[in-house]
């Protein structure tokens, strides 16, 4: 009697707990006791036979090419392979002396008929593949251009179903918003960060433990922000589903992410670590502690700049911010002043601001994909310069949904305007953290050249006091009234909105922490 393997497989676990094995099984053993043949051994798969690599069906051509049976029973040929890589070795086999056998269709392997047969049932059956494939892709893309995710939702979302949008997941939402706003306060490292959110109670996506390389992945997945982003092909899509953050934060996260953010937390973590540069080898100014004092060094061997103390570099940041704090009745009047063209901008029938940015944005869509026919670019810089593109269409649809809202624009811009009248003191009493975000989002150009110390407000601190010293009336009177690093400053309607989405853009993760 002839030692016989027999081999069942199903493409899925869910369809291995289901009747399809077990009727596998129930006809190739009747096959077998009518041909007289003897089962030694089953051989049990829950994989895809559409690609390479099953380990257990590997695992059976080694031990049939070793001689430790004689012959194959399976259910029928598409369950045995559907590639045809695959059936070559299948072909090895019957030409090395093995018999192969179908419970169903009876197929010959001997004959030249049967042989021909098995191979084109082979090669169909790689075709349904193929086709299937296809059909899959297609479906798949035609959700991706409706703004649907056609896969498992990521932590924080929720499936609701075929052809619907992912939704917020009321237990772990917050918890994702807070991991990346916590990230973004530079306060933390991946390490540090992860059991911090372990004690929060956020958890993988089936409930288990959060790992370091599961918080990586969430934080540089920005379908949070409302951007599908296929990671195989690297394309993006714009979303239809509610994002979790916005566009800016998930920028900073991946600035900081990259090291382009600044500091970076490390065993000290100095509060002006990374914030100064030597200003004659444009090399970072490195803190380290001796005694009781904080030194910051320049650590090129050849520079003139050598040290200087943590105090002095206090001195001159606090001696920059009070020169760029509004006076009160500066101040009042940049209140009054965006007030009331914010409230006209409320009235006006069209934001044209909003609107030449929009169009602008469009039209360098069109010239991207034009690059990327014109063979000007390649995919993967169209990949890449198109999400981009999706995150900051993203940022204006959320300024121009946000635009109307007089009240609470004009609110947190009252609050930027009352920040500037006391920048100095507000560094005085912040802590270390603070203080890193103050002195980052406040000054530019910090560097130190020998024993001297420069930095200088950020233009939008500039734009303030220009704004504050703008004299009330009609805004459309207003023209070219001063001039920022030598670029003209129209204050405007339209020039009023940009400036007070940067001034918010600005200064949330100051108000954030």
């Amino acid at each position: 009697m002839k030692r016989c393997y027999a081999y069942i497989r199903v493409s899925t676990l869910r369809q291995g707990e289901g009747v399809s094995l077990e009727s596998q099984r129930e006809a190739i053993t009747d096959f077998a006791s009518r041909q007289n043949l003897s089962i030694t051994h089953w051989f049990e798969e829950k994989e895809t036979a559409a690609k390479c690599g099953r380990p257990i069906f590997t695992r059976m051509v080694k031990e049939l090419r070793q001689g430790r049976a004689d012959a194959l029973i399976i259910h029928k040929l598409d369950r045995l392979t559907r590639n045809l890589t695959e059936y070559a070795k299948i072909g090895e086999l019957i030409d090395s002396g093995i018999d192969v056998h179908t419970a169903v269709d009876s197929l010959d392997f001997r004959s030249r008929g049967g042989r021909l047969t098995a191979e084109i049932q082979a090669v169909i059956a790689a075709d349904y593949v193929r086709n299937l494939r296809e059909e899959t892709l297609k479906g798949m893309n035609g959700r991706l251009k409706q703004g649907l995710y056609p896969f498992r939702a990521p932590i924080g979302y929720i499936d609701t179903g075929r052809g619907q949008a992912k939704t917020l997941d009321p237990e772990r939402a917050s918890l994702l918003q807070q991991a990346f706003e916590l990230y973004a306060t530079r306060q933390y490292s991946m390490k540090t960060l992860l059991p911090k959110l372990q004690a929060m109670g956020l958890t993988n996506r089936v409930g288990g433990r959060l790992s370091l390389h599961g918080l990586e992945t969430l934080l540089d997945n920005p379908f949070y922000t409302g951007v599908i982003r296929i990671k195989r092909t690297g394309k993006s899509f714009p979303g239809v589903h509610e994002r979790l953050i916005s566009p800016a934060l998930y920028e900073r996260v991946q600035e900081i992410k990259s090291g382009k953010a600044g500091p970076k937390v490390t065993k000290h973590n100095h509060t002006y670590q990374g914030l100064f540069r030597c200003g004659l080898c444009a090399g970072p100014m490195v803190p380290e502690k001796q005694k009781q004092f904080v030194y910051y060094r320049c650590p090129a061997r050849d520079c003139d700049t050598k040290t200087v103390r943590e105090d002095v570099l206090v001195d001159a940041i606090e001696t920059c911010l009070s020169q760029a704090e509004l006076t009160e009745a500066n101040a009042k009047d940049a209140i009054a002043a965006i007030e009331r063209w914010v409230e006209k901008a409320q009235h006006s029938d069209e934001d044209t601001g909003l609107k030449l940015r929009k169009d602008n944005l469009a039209a360098r869509q069109h010239r991207l994909t034009d690059a990327l026919v014109d063979g000007m670019i390649d995919k993967d810089t169209f990949n890449e310069r198109k999400q981009g593109l999706l995150l900051e269409a993203e940022t204006l649809q959320k300024e121009q949904s946000s635009a109307a809202n007089y009240t609470a624009k004009a609110a947190h811009l009252r609050s930027i305007i009352e920040l500037t009248k006391s920048l100095q003191k507000s560094h005085e009493m912040a802590d270390r953290g603070q203080k890193q975000r103050i002195v980052e989002i406040t000054t530019s150009n910090r560097v130190v050249i020998g024993k001297n110390v420069y930095l200088e407000p950020q233009n939008w601190l500039l734009e303030v006091q220009n704004l504050a010293s703008t004299p009330s009336g009609d805004p459309s009177r207003i023209e070219d009234r001063t001039k920022v690093r030598g670029t003209n400053a129209l204050f405007g309607t339209d020039r009023i909105l940009e400036l007070g989405h940067l001034l918010i853009e600005k200064t949330k993760p100051w108000y954030d922490s």
